[in-house]
């Protein structure tokens, strides 16, 4: 290491007390971190491109320093798709100081992953006290049934109104009005479940049938219209 002349010719003046960062709760311990390996948390980031036609929802489970699960949740770009299936690849196994210089395809993902990392960095994660942390397999949780992700797509305009697309339940097949044209409830099919009875040998038309429910005063409505296509 060098050193400048004038640091050279300096008086040296003695270190005093060094107590070490401050501690952070880690999944149910407070920990002083001081290298990768201190580091544990099961945590969400969210990120976004620079035009922000895209997010990215990120979720990761660090043991130890080291990534052993990510689940990777894009919407508003086909692109990120793809982006997402490669990063989703490489970031088990890392470091979360490799991951955070690993190029993850997606610029929304890169910054997700900049926001998670100053979460588990700052012992902000989701697992922060609870004991033992979470298991590997615990991000998979935030999907549901049918493993797909928590969508809400809306879509209004001055005109026309909104019109509901896809909610927590699932695939909006009507929308619910009552006479004075305002929504008072919707049906909807799970998709998910669909899909899983289907798989398992369930004609589709009665896997489709069985999977559709209503929310609201469905039942009351003066007309339906289809959000899609009225």
């Amino acid at each position: 290491m060098q050193y400048s002349r004038e640091v050279e010719e300096m008086v040296c003046v003695k270190k005093g007390p060094n107590h070490g960062p401050a501690p952070i709760p880690e999944e149910g311990k407070w920990v002083q971190s001081r290298e990768v390996k201190d580091i544990s948390g099961l945590t969400h980031g969210v990120g976004w491109c620079a035009p922000q036609q895209g997010a990215c929802k990120l979720t990761l489970n660090v043991k130890e320093g080291i990534i052993q699960e990510a689940l990777v949740e894009t919407l508003g770009c086909s692109g990120m798709t793809h982006s997402a299936a490669m990063a989703a690849e490489i970031l088990p196994g890392k470091t979360v100081l490799e991951a955070l210089n690993t190029d993850l395809v997606c610029d929304a993902i890169n910054t997700a992953m900049r926001e998670l990392f100053l979460q588990i960095a700052y012992g902000r994660t989701q697992s922060a006290f609870s004991e033992g942390g979470l298991v590997v397999g615990a991000g998979l949780e935030d999907l549901g049934k049918g493993l797909r992700s928590q969508l809400g797509t809306m879509y209004g305009t001055l005109k026309k109104g909104v019109r509901y697309l896809e909610m927590a339940e699932g695939y909006v097949l009507k929308l619910a009005l009552d006479k004075d044209h305002e929504v008072i409830g919707y049906q909807f099919v799970h998709l998910g479940k669909m899909m899983e009875a289907i798989k398992k040998g369930v004609d589709p038309k009665e896997a489709y049938e069985k999977n559709i429910g209503t929310y609201g005063r469905f039942a009351e409505a003066a007309e339906y219209i289809d959000p899609r296509h009225q």
